[in-house]
């Protein structure tokens, strides 16, 4: 009896385990009069309200790359948010399309703010997350708008940017705005991001006394966390690679950063 007992019990454990798994699921927002598209993925065999993370995708729009992220932030047990910047869930498939895209929402910060508050509005409403631990991270165009957010003064705990764009839009925060902790893993050897914007950054956060972190990886360029990046570099004769090594290098630093800022 006690046997069969046990092994029932290890039949509905299993059972349980293999139910419990991370969900994507595509969720239709509001910008004012703007649809968004975006997804929420999370570990549905959490049961306790966990922190949320924003997901700023590059500036091709929701990728199969950003989406991987999102599963990934999932798995650390975080729900994510991957937002749409663009309306409608509109994706680029060559740089100009990309960049016009791009353009349309950076051009006018009240554009990037609105859509980004609207993708975390949605967040901190869904029934998993705990809206007093909300973070944000953005890759490449996505990073440059996940900082702007943070010196905007956004309600957010932490905010991370991998190969982030640093010619930002928005003004020079001023002292004791910066409500968000801030990392930038970027490579040292990326062409779209120049020294002087570096010290611009830095200037500004000192002035706004933010509590910031700067890391530059050597030898990575653009993109060094999308595993389709050199192909696409190729194609388009852009300075874009992955680079496996710097990949995991940077995800382990903004592991560490979002455990430390949200998980407490």
């Amino acid at each position: 009896m006690r046997m069969m007992m046990a092994a029932m019990l290890c039949t509905l454990t299993m059972t349980a385990t293999a139910q419990a798994a991370i969900r994507e699921e595509q969720v239709t927002y509001q910008d004012g009069g703007t649809t968004m598209k975006g997804f929420i993925v999370y570990d549905d065999a959490i049961t306790a309200k966990r922190p949320g993370i924003v997901l700023v995708p590059e500036w091709w729009g929701i990728t199969s790359h950003v989406r991987g992220e999102a599963q990934k932030f999932a798995q650390q047990g975080y729900t994510a948010f991957v937002a749409d910047m663009y309306g409608d869930g509109k994706t680029a498939d060559n740089p100009n399309d990309a960049g016009a895209l791009a353009t349309l929402v950076m051009k006018d910060p009240g554009v990037m703010e609105s859509r980004f508050n609207a993708a975390r509005a949605r967040l901190a409403g869904h029934a998993s997350v705990d809206p007093a631990r909300i973070g944000a991270v953005g890759y490449c165009f996505g990073g440059a708008v996940v900082l702007n957010m943070a010196r905007l003064g956004a309600d957010l705990d932490a905010v991370a940017g991998f190969h982030a764009t640093l010619g930002l839009n928005t003004p020079a925060p001023a002292p004791g705005t910066v409500k968000a902790k801030i990392l930038v893993l970027n490579g040292a050897e990326d062409p779209f991001v120049k020294r002087e914007e570096y010290e611009a950054f830095r200037k500004d956060l000192d002035g706004a006394k933010a509590e910031y972190k700067v890391i530059e990886y050597p030898g990575a360029t653009h993109a060094f966390t999308n595993p389709e990046a050199t192909a696409l570099g190729q194609k388009f004769n852009l300075p874009l690679r992955y680079d496996a090594q710097v990949d995991r290098e940077a995800k382990a630093e903004a592991s560490k950063f979002f455990d430390a800022n949200l998980k407490k």
